[in-house]
């Protein structure tokens, strides 16, 4: 169970750093780099707060023990969609192996915490 809950946490402390933590602070901290982004991918500016407000509220949903189950399962669902559209449109528009490589390696993290986040669920029941 302890090794379960250390991979469930280093794996969800990346995604909070990554998904919530960065573009949160990109957000308050230098506003005019927050839609540095999605802008070259054709998206409006509007759609990268949206994101990043977004991704925010799911990482809350995922860190936080107490949050509702249901909740939970959205949050990372959202993530999750997040993170192959993300693939998508660097795949779509600019092509380039690195912009394409990182939505899956975070998926990938993402993966990881869920699936740890079950094991806990079931060994806590």
């Amino acid at each position: 169970m302890k090794k379960s809950k250390t991979i469930f946490w280093v794996a969800t402390t990346i995604i909070i750093l990554w998904e919530g933590i960065m573009p949160l602070s990109t957000l308050l901290f230098a506003p005019e780099q927050a839609t540095v982004g999605t802008r070259p991918l054709g998206y409006p500016d509007y759609f990268a707060y949206a994101l990043i407000i977004s991704k925010a509220l799911g990482v809350i949903a995922i860190a936080f023990p107490k949050t509702p189950e249901k909740l939970r399962e959205w949050a990372y669902a959202g993530l999750t969609y997040n993170l192959i559209f993300a693939f998508i449109s660097h795949a779509c528009v600019d092509q380039n192996f690195w912009y394409m490589f990182l939505p899956l390696v975070v998926l990938a993290i993402l993966a990881i915490s869920y699936i740890y986040s079950r094991k806990i669920l079931k060994n806590r029941n």
